[in-house]
């Protein structure tokens, strides 16, 4: 099953994303077939909260992530160039990414528990609709 050329990895850098990037990595068998993504939600998502940022954080926020990114990818011996961070709605944000990346596959993790609770309601569901390429979700 290492017939997969381009391969993008949501990886959530702020929970226990281990299991998804080994995964990939065995799975591509050459480091360079490997695209890392971290999607952070937008400041505009806390405002129906009643919460308002005098702020905008974004550019802070990738930054930081992208930096948690790269020391990944140092690990894994993934190119820098390989390493991308996204603002906006995960689902359409790795969809996105996939599409103009070529990605044939996107593995992402899952928190479920077993069976359809696996994916239902989480961030892997919601990139199962209306992808165009495989998706591997990883357990966690």
């Amino acid at each position: 099953m290492n017939d997969y050329q381009s391969i993008l990895v949501a990886l959530d850098v702020y929970s226990d994303y281990e299991p998804v990037i080994e995964r990939a990595v065995r799975l591509a068998g050459n480091p360079m077939k490997l695209n890392l993504l971290y999607v952070a939600y937008p400041q505009t998502n806390f405002e129906p909260y009643g919460l308002f940022l005098e702020k905008d954080f974004s550019e802070e926020i990738r930054q930081q992530a992208r930096q948690k990114l790269e020391q990944i990818a140092l690990r894994h011996n993934i190119p820098n160039s390989h390493v991308h961070v996204a603002i906006g709605s995960s689902a359409d944000e790795i969809h996105a990414a996939a599409d103009k990346l070529g990605a044939d596959l996107i593995v992402i993790g899952t928190h479920g528990q077993s069976g359809v609770r696996l994916l239902l309601g989480s961030t892997a569901n919601a990139v199962l609709h209306g992808v165009k390429v495989d998706v591997l979700a990883v357990r966690i």
